[in-house]
């Protein structure tokens, strides 16, 4: 069975013993399957919809097309809602865009029954924020991904204050700072992902699914699901790229070693190194936003203990706030509607961002009570 609603195509396919594997695609492959408002509810409305469906064993979350599984959040809409909306704060659009959009990323962390989620291609932004959550998560020698939001006045979000936090050494904070891109070795390494296939077994996988005897029990699925990736895996290990992120965790961790962001930055910037990996990082950060580089820093600091729900509840005012400050829209600008690429940033220096504009962004437009994002622990659960 196959229904496609434009924006989402959903199949169903029965295994051998009868129970079914769901099929989620994103489908708008001109925009790399830019992560839109109507896709967030098409895929939240159907990952409920099969977690209460006791004969699906195992879904199966990918993207149309071979570039990219989906290169982020539809940051031109949201822009364009900000413009549009004045000064009201928080925005609309962006309070219900930002509130689902981390519902579902929370169920998909919080899923009981195993999803396989094809990472190949582009996974940025809201793409990484699916990924992340994932409890199969797969890469293939074609996988880029990573956080850019410094380049867009943004912060990685989606989750990003946990799971950055989680990652060896202080590897995280480093790639909030300077967006620096991730393969699909790195992946493993900063425990994005789980296994690494070959892209062209993706044909052969999917059929592979069929053949398993799913069980009813979930738990059971979760390794059944493991094992036929880790036959798939094996067979790819010759192609898996080397990983700069090992290469450099050293460096890394002295870049990062400082008592301040200015001093951090000065040491990354200040390293003189030949390898376009870590030439490229530093220029990220130089040419990033300055309030985008502090909201990063407090947040290593700020949700170090934080549960994954209190870090999306406390992610979600970050954002509002930051639809709210001129950053977010002259960067979304800068690099995607005029192209020009020179964004002019306010405050233009690290040197100029105070501690009150940091903690304004922290501010949450909302009570305790009315928090949209208040009773996530138990209602995004499924």
């Amino acid at each position: 069975m196959i229904e496609n609603t434009d924006a989402v195509i959903f199949a169903e396919q029965r295994s051998a013993n009868g129970r079914k594997i769901g099929f989620a695609t994103l489908n708008s492959e001109k925009s790399l399957n830019a992560l839109t408002l109507d896709m967030i509810r098409l895929l939240d409305n159907r990952l409920r919809e099969w977690a209460q469906d006791p004969e699906l064993a195992v879904v199966v979350l990918q993207g149309a097309g071979e570039k990219a599984f989906c290169a982020g959040g539809d940051v031109r809409k949201l822009r364009t809602a900000l413009v549009e909306g004045g000064d009201t704060v928080p925005n609309p659009f962006a309070t219900t865009y930002f509130t689902e959009e981390y519902c579902l990323d929370y169920l998909i962390h919080t899923y009981q029954k195993p999803i396989l989620l094809w990472g190949s291609g582009i996974v940025m932004g809201g793409g990484l924020g699916l990924m992340a959550g994932a409890s199969h998560r797969v890469v293939t020698e074609s996988s880029r991904i990573a956080m850019p939001e410094i380049t867009i006045g943004l912060y990685p979000d989606v989750g990003g204050s946990w799971f950055l936090n989680r990652m060896p050494g202080r590897v995280g904070l480093f790639l909030a700072l300077t967006a620096a891109p991730l393969n699909a070795h790195d992946a493993l390494v900063v425990n994005l992902a789980d296994f690494f296939v070959c892209a062209e077994d993706k044909l052969a996988l999917a059929a592979r699914l069929t053949d398993v005897e799913w069980s009813e029990v979930a738990e059971e699925n979760h390794g059944k699901l493991s094992k036929l990736l880790r036959e798939f895996s094996a067979r790819a290990e010759p192609l898996k790229p080397a990983s700069p992120v090992r290469k450099h965790f050293d460096l890394i961790q002295q870049l990062t070693d400082g008592d301040t962001l200015a001093e951090v930055v000065e040491q990354i910037l200040a390293h003189q190194n030949d390898d376009d990996w870590m030439k490229r990082a530093a220029k990220s950060l130089a040419a990033g936003s300055p309030t985008s580089a502090a909201l990063s820093w407090a947040i290593a600091h700020r949700a170090r203990h934080l549960s994954l729900a209190e870090a999306f509840q406390m992610e979600l005012t970050l954002s509002v706030q930051c639809c709210a400050h001129p950053d977010f829209r002259e960067g979304v600008r800068a690099l995607l509607i005029d192209k020009d690429n020179t964004p002019k940033w306010s405050p233009a220096t690290l040197a100029e961002v105070s501690a009150e504009h940091v903690a304004a962004h922290f501010a949450s437009p909302w009570s305790a009570e009315e928090h949209p994002l208040a009773g996530m622990a138990c209602c995004c659960k499924a």
